[in-house]
This record gives structure tokens, sequence and C-alpha cells, in this order.
């Protein structure tokens, strides 16, 4: 016998990005039957615009104002790039539903230039990830890597306006937002390991909702929810900062997933990358989250540094 349905509001920031993933839940619910409604809000993580997130507190600045409308019962759920939620939510909150995942690429976007390895030496390069920084330098260590900061469009505007030769954005993003022939290349997650999470949409609720919970489930995917625990795991246990140049990237090979991780000096140009990885077979969120403290522990191991500053 069917569940019946009820009417959900999704609290969503309002840039389009985020509203094009708040509509897709939107839609994937309304097929289920229930009544939905948008409730748009603008997050200081959209309204600080020149400073690093690093600098001003991190990604919890894209989620806080969702989580106080959780709160105070003006929305029900709240739809994430998962990328961009902290690694511990606050008491009263979590994480119900993990979606399938689109490409969780690096892209290198540029008007001229067909890759990176086409930019002349000293060339700008806008980021302000410094997992993306780190990687870069990495990669090409004579690039000029500069800040760039705002929603998807206003970053594609500033690079179509001269300021870079080339920007890198997630791949994930521009897809969803029809935008794939602005990628002039996808980096292999060899060269450019990804963010944890990057290209998986997360929907938070207050706990206490089983309802939610139920009424979400149709909507996760179990792949996806295992593989961003493993690489959300590797965060959490280096710190779950913003102020720290981390990626971790699981792939799966037959039932056991392979995570990767890379940690880099956040205030130096030259020191080389540390790398970890780890494999095994995994069925649950608590064998995902083992694996993915295992490497951190061998990060940290190996030199990388825990996080001191909370992001």
């Amino acid at each position: 016998m069917s569940k019946p349905a009820f009417p959900i509001v999704i609290a969503t920031r309002e840039s389009r990005l985020a509203l094009w993933q708040a509509e897709h839940v939107k839609a994937r619910l309304q097929a289920l039957g229930h009544p939905v409604t948008l409730l748009g809000m603008t997050t200081k993580g959209d309204q600080i615009l020149d400073r690093s997130l690093s600098k001003v507190g991190g990604k919890g600045l894209f989620v806080k104002e969702l989580e106080v409308a959780l709160e105070e019962g003006r929305a029900d759920i709240a739809v994430h790039s998962l990328k961009d939620v902290p690694m511990d939510l606050p008491e009263g909150f979590e994480l119900a539903c993990v979606m399938e995942r689109e490409d969780p690429r690096d892209a290198f976007v540029s008007p001229q230039y067909a890759s990176l390895q086409d930019l002349p030496e000293g060339a700008v390069v806008g980021t302000s990830s410094l997992r993306r920084t780190v990687l870069l330098r990495a990669l090409r260590p004579d690039l000029r890597i500069e800040p760039l900061r705002g929603n998807l469009d206003t970053r594609l505007k500033k690079l179509d306006d001269g300021h870079y030769a080339g920007i890198v954005l997630a791949a994930a993003g521009l897809k969803r937002l029809g935008l794939g022939s602005r990628v002039r290349h996808e980096f292999a997650p060899d060269s450019m390991l990804p963010a944890a999470g990057q290209g998986a949409l997360g929907i938070e609720i207050r706990s206490g909702r089983p309802e939610l919970r139920a009424a979400l489930a149709p909507l996760a995917d179990h792949t996806s929810w295992l593989t961003v625990t493993a690489e959300r795991a590797v965060s959490r246990a280096m710190g779950g900062s913003c102020s720290m140049p981390l990626a971790a990237h699981g792939q799966w090979q037959g039932d056991e997933l392979v995570l990767r991780a890379a940690w880099g000096e956040p205030d130096s140009a030259s020191a080389a990358l540390i790398r970890a990885s780890s494999r095994r077979p995994v069925a649950d969120l608590a064998s995902a989250a083992d694996l993915g403290e295992e490497v951190a522990e061998l990060l940290l191991a190996a030199g990388a540094r825990r996080a001191t500053i909370s992001g």
C-alpha cells in the first residue's frame, strides 16, 4: 500500500544552478504525487564575493540560512550541492538522501585555449578553490592562479570579459545548465582529483521527520551515497575544512570501492602533493566511512596535516 502524499517546501539558494537542482528534486517529488513549492533564499556565501570562502567562514555559508528555514518550519527540505555541505551537520539535522551523481570531474573552460597544457607560460587561471589551486600548481607551476568567486554565470562572464585565460569549474554544473559546450577539456581524475561529493546532490532535513525520509527514499541512489560517504569521511577525518586543499574521489571496480585522496600545502607554490589510496568491498555507509578514515590516516602518515579552522 502506497504512503499518502503530502505538501513539501524546498529551501534553495537563488542562483540559476541551485534553482535547477531544486526544480529537479521538485519534479521527482511531484511525480510521486507530492505538491511541492520552492522557498528561494540568498545566503551569506552568495553575498560575500570579494574574499575566498576559506577566509570568511567556509562553504557552510551556503547552507546556514537554508537550515534556519528548516528549523523555523518555513521549509521541509533543503537541496544542496553536496561538495558545499559541511562534513558534520548541526545537531538536529541529517542528510536524508543522496541522488544519482552527475559527472564528478573538473572542467577547463576557455574561449581561446583547448586545454590547460595549451596555455602560455604565466597565463592567468581563475579558481577560488584551494584544492584546485594546489592541483593546478602541480600540473603547471608556471601559471598564475587568481581568485574567482560568484555564481556560475558570473564566473563565465568574468572569463569572457578577458580577466582570465581559462577557468576551472565543476563539469556537473555546466552540464546541468545546458552549458556543456563551454567545456574545452575534462580533467581525468588521475590528474585533477575531484572534491569530496562533487557532482552529487544531497537533501537535508530536520531529524525526527521519518515521513520526509520515506518520501525521499525513491530519489536516493545507493551507489552514489556509498561513494560520497567514503569521500566525505576523508575530509571529516582531516578536519572537514574548506581552508584545507584536499581532494577525495571514489571509483568502483566490481564490488570494491577504490578511494584516492590528495593533499597539498596551501601556502607553497612548489611543495609536492601528498597522495594516498585504498580499496575494499563496501556494502553499507559504515564500511564506506571506514574506508575514508583509513585513507585519511594514510595521508597523515605521509605528512599531510589536519585542518585547524573549521569550514
